[in-house]
C-alpha cells in the first residue's frame, strides 16, 4: 500500500499574509510622509528626546544652513506656555501671579465668558501719581502677552482706574480725583498697546475716581483696597453684562 503523505502545515500561508500586511503598512506610511511637510527643528527635538546622549542625530533631515541654536522653537520648556483658549486664560494668569509672588497685590477671578484682574495701585503707581512704575512694567507686559495669546477669543478689554477717599468723611477734590483715575487707566492701556499685539480697538480705559469702592473708607486697609486698577476681559460672543453684575460675581457686592 502506498504511504499517504501528511498534509503540509499552512505556515507559508500566514507568513504570506503577514508580509502583505507589513508591505501595505509601509506603503501607507510612505504615502503619509510624501504628502506631509517635515519641520526640521521640531523633528530634531523629538529624535533627541529619545536619544539625549547622542553626539549627533543621524536620523534627521538635515539643512546645511541650520546654525547652532536654531533648534530652539516655540513651546520649549524654558519659554512660557502659550494659552490655547479663553478658558485657560484665567488659570494661566493665576500661575503667573504665583510665579511672580504677586498674590498679596493681584487677584484673578473668572466667570461665564469673562476674566477679571485686580491690581492694587502700588503695583503700577506711587501715591497720587499716574506715572507707570518701572517695576510694574514687566508685570503688565507678561499679562499682556498672556491676553494676546487668546486675542481672537477676546471681545473687549476694559481697564478701570479707581482712587480712594483720603479721609473717611471728606470727599476728594472732584477734578483731581477723576483725572488721576482716568490717567492711570489710560497709562495701563497705552503700555499694553505698546508691548503686545492686542487690537487697540478692543481696549477701553475708564476712570471712576472714588465712586466704585469695594471696601470701607474708614480704615487704612479698606482705603488701600479701594485704590486699584482692574482689567475686565470679555470673551467673543459672551453675553454682555453691566459692571455691577461683574462686581457682584467678583467682589460679592
Amino acid at each position: 500500500m502506498k504511504k499517504r503523505t501528511p498534509p503540509q502545515e499552512a505556515e507559508s500561508d500566514w507568513m504570506g499574509t503577514y508580509g502583505d500586511m507589513v508591505t501595505l503598512l509601509l506603503c501607507f506610511f510612505v504615502l503619509l510622509y510624501s504628502i506631509s511637510s517635515v519641520d526640521q527643528q521640531k523633528w530634531e527635538i523629538i529624535v533627541k528626546s529619545f536619544n539625549p546622549g547622542a553626539d549627533a542625530v543621524s536620523q534627521i533631515v538635515t539643512d546645511s544652513d541650520l546654525k547652532e541654536g536654531d533648534d530652539d522653537v516655540e513651546g520649549h520648556m524654558d519659554q512660557p506656555e502659550m494659552v490655547d483658549n479663553f478658558e485657560d486664560l484665567m488659570y494661566t494668569l493665576q500661575e503667573m501671579i504665583q510665579q511672580q509672588n504677586l498674590s498679596d497685590n493681584v487677584t484673578v477671578e473668572g466667570g461665564e465668558g469673562f476674566a477679571f484682574i485686580t491690581f492694587q495701585d502700588m503695583v503700577f503707581f506711587d501715591g497720587d501719581s499716574s506715572a507707570l512704575k518701572d517695576e510694574g512694567k514687566p508685570i503688565l507686559e507678561s499679562f499682556g502677552q498672556a491676553m494676546a495669546s487668546v486675542a481672537d477669543s477676546i471681545q473687549q478689554i476694559q481697564v478701570l482706574g479707581h482712587t480712594s477717599q483720603a479721609a473717611p468723611n471728606i470727599p476728594n477734590e472732584a477734578h483731581t480725583d477723576r483725572l488721576l483715575s482716568a490717567e492711570r487707566s489710560a497709562e495701563v492701556v497705552a503700555y499694553l498697546q505698546q508691548v503686545s499685539n492686542l487690537d487697540p480697538a478692543k481696549m477701553i480705559s475708564s476712570g471712576f475716581g472714588q465712586f466704585r469702592p469695594i471696601a470701607t473708607f474708614d480704615t487704612p486697609e479698606g482705603r488701600a483696597q479701594n485704590r486699584r486698577v482692574e482689567i475686565l476681559i470679555t470673551r467673543t460672543g459672551a453675553v454682555e453684562q453691566n459692571l455691577d453684575a461683574y462686581y457682584d460675581q467678583v467682589y460679592g457686592q
